[in-house]
């Protein structure tokens, strides 16, 4: 046995491990075998200890590739006779899944492979019973199925790409990062997960730690700007590396960060910048541009001008890194065209490690030319500040402004005023020497400042102008009196005594003097009621001279005020000051400032007087009912025509002759109906519209004067044009069954004086005209 292990040392190393398992599960069987003889020759199989019965340990390899049921071991107990009466039964950890036991023999088999990764040892009970009665012959006891290792895992890293960076110009051992691979296998039994690193790809600019994995740089001067990016493959290898080990693989992707190891450079040393002369003041007129390999800050870059200027200043773009040239000061190219001036570009952060030998810096010039633009004009002064009295009369002079063309060519300019800024247009401005009038008189006390435009324009070119502000202070002129500061309410009481205060005044002006105002105030000296007392102060105490007012004998003083000021010329004004006469009490709290009504010398009461007022009252109320009634009385009647036949019965209002009088009335007429006008329209209207005549069928000779009125009443009844009134002309003739009874003059009284018509009025609402036309003539109600 010992020669065979050394040959298989020497042919198959890898398989070391199975072939030592193999070994020692039969040395297992051997000693389980030397048990059961040694117990048996000695006879002390009742004497044994309770677990000296079986062997406690079995081993087994993973991942096993002979038959489907792999032999384990073999279970025996001392009371088995070999007679078949004894009967073996396995429990526990995969007892009748994974392992199964031969209940005759004792012979432990696996059912399939197993793999320690999964589950390293097995936890098993055995007991021997006998098969008839089901007694246990041996006590229970425990063992262990080991799984041993064999290498079947490769090792394996955490990830298949890495990613690591490493700063250029690294010292050779730089390290850089340390990938980790994991094997599965035992790690404390043999070498089946013992690794060893090694760098498949990636030299000669890396190397690997073959114990730790750690990847190192093993290249000097590794240059950013020359390669930036490497791809190193590293290999983990089990068995130590040996032969016949399994192995696995991954990738670093290493990126070489930069340091500022290059200095900015211009690729040309000489800028050409072209500007106008009416870039505003902060424009940018150009850009230039260094170059720096590096990224990020190791490439920022500062330009400054050497020595500074004063005209021109730069700048850096933080963005793109470029110089930008900007106007400090105004171009002018009549004054200068063309100007040089040299830059300086140097990194603004460097590396201590790099700076030795190296200048971080470059130069280079720069030359601007400025080119000619038409510019407006321009006003010697912005603004124009001016005063003028406001006593100037309209046309006088207020001041000048004065423009100029800055280009060589000193075109002529013109001056007008935007009117949008003078809408009352107070001022005129001469368009070629600037001279500013005025247009109208100004009054300080309506505005005390004018903010005017004035516009240059160029004459050969009137897009170009120019505005400046122009502002006119109207300086005052002593022009406004002054008067009272407010409107006072002045009283004075009856029980007044001679000297007592019973105003304060003061004064406003609206003019504004050097020295400030001040007021004098007086009062006519004969007043005989009240003074006046200047304080020198602009203000003034009216005093009372006299005492004993009296409401009754006047209720109210005007007292004229003079008020002058200091000007020059002084002006001074009048102002008059109301003063109430009013009742007051002990203290002189006003009580009541209505005049009484006080009895006149006649003795007439004020009752008296009421009564005198009420007697007019009705007086006045009689004179406008009589006057009414008059004018009611006087309307017109309504038929005025003295031709139409119903105007005899509107006057009749005489006796008459008899039947014979036919002159009063042709009773002929109405017997001869043929012989009046059918188309003859009424004479006492107007009528709205017209309609056609209706003409009547002709009555029968001889018919009845009756039946005439009766049929002429149906017809204006009928009418849609008839008037309210046509009953004057309908009942002008008698009839039988009238109130009115006749109404012939035969039977009338033999004078018109005798007549009363008063029972018109009880006829009804027919008769309401005719009744107010009799009873108004009555000679009784004429009086």
């Amino acid at each position: 046995k010992p020669l065979c292990l050394f040959v298989c040392l020497l042919f198959w190393p890898s398989r070391l491990n199975d072939i030592f398992l193999n070994a020692s599960g039969l040395w297992g069987m051997l000693l389980r075998w030397r048990l059961k003889s040694k117990n048996v020759s000695d006879g002390k199989i009742l004497q044994r200890s309770k677990r000296g019965w079986m062997w406690n340990q079995f081993f087994l390899l993973e991942e096993y590739t002979g038959n489907d049921h792999q032999y384990v071991g073999k279970l025996h107990s001392n009371m088995d006779k070999g007679d078949g009466n004894v009967k073996y039964i396995l429990t526990g950890d995969g007892a009748g899944t994974l392992f199964l036991i031969d209940e005759k023999s004792g012979d432990i088999h696996a059912t399939k492979r197993l793999d320690r990764e999964e589950k390293a040892m097995y936890t098993l009970n055995a007991k021997v019973l006998d098969r008839n009665t089901n007694a246990e012959l041996e006590p229970d006891t425990e063992f262990n199925i080991k799984i041993h290792d064999i290498n079947d895992n490769a090792p394996k890293f955490a990830k298949e790409i890495y990613f690591a960076s490493v700063p250029e110009m690294s010292e050779v051992g730089t390290s850089v990062v340390t990938v980790t691979a994991t094997d599965a296998d035992d790690q404390t039994y043999g070498n089946s997960a013992k690794l060893v690193y090694s760098i498949l790809q990636g030299q000669p600019y890396f190397s690997v730690d073959s114990e730790n994995g750690t990847i190192k740089t093993a290249l000097p001067g590794m240059d950013r700007e020359v390669k930036e990016n490497y791809q190193v493959v590293i290999q983990a290898k089990d068995m130590a590396g040996q032969m016949g080990g399994l192995s696995g693989t991954t990738t670093v992707s290493i990126t070489l960060s930069d340091v500022n190891d290059s200095p900015p450079r211009f690729a040309n040393h000489s800028f050409r910048v072209t500007a106008v002369e009416s870039t505003v003041i902060g424009a940018a007129i150009g850009r230039i541009k260094a170059d720096d390999p590096d990224v990020g800050r190791n490439a920022e870059m500062e330009y400054t001008i050497v020595g500074g200027h004063d005209i021109f200043n730069i700048i850096t773009d933080q963005i793109t890194q470029e110089g930008v040239i900007i106007i400090k000061k105004p171009l002018d190219y009549e004054t200068k065209r063309d100007y040089e001036f040299r830059v300086e570009v140097k990194n603004t952060y460097l590396d201590a490690r790099f700076i030795h030998g190296l200048q971080f810096k470059d130069y280079a010039t720069v030359k601007v030319t400025v080119e000619d633009v038409d510019e407006p004009p321009i006003f010697t002064r912005n603004p124009y500040i001016i005063e003028v009295h406001e006593d100037t009369a309209a046309g006088s002079f207020v001041g000048v402004v004065s423009a100029r063309d800055p280009d060589a060519d000193n075109k002529p300019v013109k001056y007008s005023i935007d009117r949008h800024t003078d809408l009352e247009r107070l001022f005129n401005i001469d368009s070629v020497n600037g001279t500013i009038t005025t247009l109208k008189a100004l009054d300080r006390e309506t505005s005390k400042w004018h903010n005017i435009s004035v516009v240059a324009t160029e004459i050969n070119n009137p897009r170009q102008t120019t505005r400046v502000p122009v502002f006119i202070k109207v300086l005052d002129v002593n022009d406004n009196a002054p008067e009272f500061a407010m409107s006072y309410d002045t009283f004075v009481c009856e029980n007044v005594k001679a000297g007592q205060l019973i105003q304060t005044i003061s004064a406003v002006d609206t003019d504004e003097p050097l020295v400030g105002h001040k007021f004098v105030f007086s009062i006519s000296p004969t007043n005989p009621n009240f003074t006046i007392d200047d304080r020198e102060d602009n203000t003034a105490n009216i005093l009372t001279r006299r005492g004993g007012f009296s409401r009754r004998e006047m209720s109210m003083y005007l007292l004229p005020v003079v008020i002058s000021d200091n000007g020059y010329p002084i002006q001074s004004s009048t102002s008059t000051l109301i003063v109430r006469v009013c009742a007051c009490d002990s203290r002189g709290n006003m009580q009541s400032c209505n005049p009484e009504v006080l009895p006149f010398s006649d003795g007439l009461t004020t009752g008296a007087l009421v009564a005198i007022l009420l007697c007019v009252i009705i007086l006045l109320m009689i004179v406008v009912l009589f006057a009414a009634l008059r004018r009611q009385r006087k309307k017109e009647p309504l038929i005025i025509s003295k031709e139409d036949v119903r105007d005899n019965v509107v006057s009749y209002n005489d006796e008459g002759g008899g039947e014979e009088d036919t002159q009063a009335f042709d009773i002929g007429t109405l017997r001869n109906p043929e012989v009046m006008d059918a188309n003859k329209l009424r004479r006492d209207i107007i009528p709205e519209m017209l309609f056609p005549f209706r003409r009547t069928s002709p009555i029968k000779d001889n018919t009845d004067v009756r039946d005439f009125i009766n049929g002429r009443l149906q017809e204006n009844d009928s009418d849609p044009t008839a008037p309210p009134y046509d009953s004057l002309a309908t009942y002008a003739y008698e009839g039988t069954g009238s109130l009115a009874e006749s109404l012939s003059s035969l039977e009338s009284a033999a004078t018109e004086g005798d007549q009363e018509y008063d029972y018109l009025s009880n006829w009804g609402p027919q008769f309401k005209k005719l009744a107010e036309m009799y009873i108004g003539k009555s000679p009784g109600r004429e009086t």
